[in-house]
């Protein structure tokens, strides 16, 4: 469930970057952006390399531009996926578990919440959108959105309490098309939960965060997700 897409156009990691800053949230350094008297939040999980993405900063502050308090906590303590030297792939996804991601994440929710947020959205990429799948069969939160995730499956999919969006890119080998489709057929299935599912075309997993800076392409198509991801958490968030 994990491989060779994980790991292209992995980002030049830059742990100044941002309009935000980093602090302790729930006992992790985490990047937050936006005004704190915001009473509406949204948590960002990155996928296997971290936190110090800067096109994964750079959307925190678009979130936080449109009204959110903006969490990007570091759930790898550092030791985010480094392809050259670092330890293989596999080996890191051992060390650096979904499980304990969801439930490093209960106490950043609850740091939150003691900040007085009052609805709390939680978006996903690659390895993160399996931490959130899981917080949104909790009611941990009031909206997820899940962008190429990995690891998710369709009975992750049918325990999804909360609005639900899934951005899914066209040429993905770890959550095909065809298993994007078994998740929208999973969430029409369920009565009370809204939800919302659109396939990128020419676009690859990890498009809406990897995506070069300098690709006119590339940075359309990854700002359309930020845009749904926006949108959806404009309608549910509040």
């Amino acid at each position: 469930m994990s491989g060779p897409q994980c790991c292209a156009n992995p980002p030049t990691l830059n742990p100044n970057g941002g309009a935000g800053h980093v602090e302790k949230l729930g006992g992790l350094n985490a990047y937050v952006t936006g005004s704190p008297d915001s009473k509406l939040a949204v948590l960002l999980i990155s996928d296997i390399h971290g936190y110090e993405a800067p096109n994964l900063r750079k959307l925190a502050d678009k979130v936080a531009a449109a009204g959110f308090y903006v969490g990007v906590p570091d759930f790898f303590h550092g030791d985010p996926y480094v392809a050259d030297g670092g330890k293989p792939l596999q080996e890191w996804i051992k060390d650096h578990g979904v499980d304990k991601g969801f439930e490093e994440a209960k106490p950043v929710i609850q740091a939150l919440k003691s900040k007085g947020i009052t609805s709390i959205g939680a978006a996903g990429f690659c390895w993160g959108a399996k931490v959130v799948v899981q917080l949104a069969k909790r009611e941990f939160i009031q909206a997820a959105v899940l962008l190429h995730p990995s690891f998710v499956t369709v009975d992750d999919i049918k325990g999804v309490e909360v609005p639900l969006s899934i951005l899914g890119a066209e040429i993905d080998r770890l959550s095909p098309p065809v298993l994007v489709k078994e998740f929208e057929e999973a969430l029409n299935a369920k009565s009370g939960v809204d939800s919302f599912v659109k396939i990128f075309p020419k676009v690859a997993h990890g498009w809406t965060v990897r995506y070069n800076v300098e690709d006119e392409t590339a940075v359309k198509a990854a700002e359309e997700a930020h845009q749904n991801l926006l949108e959806w958490f404009a309608k549910y968030v509040k």
